[in-house]
């Protein structure tokens, strides 16, 4: 049997939800609106498939370049490289300071 290579390999654990968060995400999520130059978490939401990152950015931490349409560019670092990252607001929450 051919090994499959598609979008969604290997996570099991990481796209998927708790029992209790089960379900629709509530509208103030896709709503949220995020300023340029701030930084935000990328946290996948596995119930909406639309505008979602690759699973490997998933706990990544980006600056937000530039909108477009719905979704935000990010500016990520993976490695020794910076790459631009489309998302939708539903996968991405603000980064709180303490």
């Amino acid at each position: 049997m051919p090994k499959s290579h598609g979008e969604r390999r290997k996570t099991r654990y990481k796209l998927k939800k708790s029992i209790r968060a089960r379900g629709i995400s509530p509208v103030s999520k896709s709503i949220s609106e995020f300023e340029v130059g701030e930084h935000v978490h990328i946290i996948l939401d596995p119930s909406i498939h639309h505008g979602m990152p690759n699973p490997k950015f998933h706990g990544r931490t980006g600056t937000v370049i530039d909108k477009r349409g719905r979704g935000y560019v990010l500016k990520v670092r993976d490695k020794n490289s910076l790459k631009e990252i489309i998302a939708f607001p539903e996968h991405l929450t603000t980064q709180t300071f303490k």
